[in-house]
């Protein structure tokens, strides 16, 4: 039975790029690096957020799709990370250089507000206030 996520992973043709890129917004450097044939990075993980989740970034061309797989458009499942303040997650996320893929949207007045963007390497990323996960933090202890 599924007990909850383990790895999510992330594609980029440029991978020392997007190492670094997701190093500034997570402030954190990544505790695992695989190298690829030709020396440069093939695989990245960071540990990140409340519960140390595991947050992989392959080269593209190890892909599905294989390179340039995003080439057309955003592309990948839109994964949501909690944040404190959607707007201000916003802020430093296109400071970075993300482009927005879906404005603010309040989900029903009840404390969920989600937004997502595009990062430079064609990923989408989602970020939401949920009362949800802070009830389960909060019982975390």
């Amino acid at each position: 039975m599924l007990r909850g996520f383990a790895t999510v992973n992330l594609f980029a043709d440029d991978l020392a790029a997007a190492r670094d890129w997701y190093a500034e917004l997570l402030g954190v450097q990544p505790y695992f690096e695989v190298p690829g044939p030709d020396g440069g990075p093939a695989y990245v993980e960071f540990r990140v957020g409340d519960y140390q989740h595991e947050l992989g970034i392959v080269r593209g061309a190890y892909g599905p799709h294989g390179p340039g797989a995003g080439a057309s458009g955003p592309s990948g499942a839109v994964l949501y990370w909690a944040v404190d303040d959607v707007e201000a997650t916003l802020e430093r996320l296109f400071a970075l250089g993300a482009k927005e893929h879906q404005g603010v949207v309040d989900r029903g007045g009840n404390g969920f507000v989600t937004a997502s963007v595009v990062d430079p390497f064609g990923n989408v990323l989602g970020i939401m206030t949920n009362p949800h996960y802070m009830e389960v933090l909060g019982a975390r202890g």
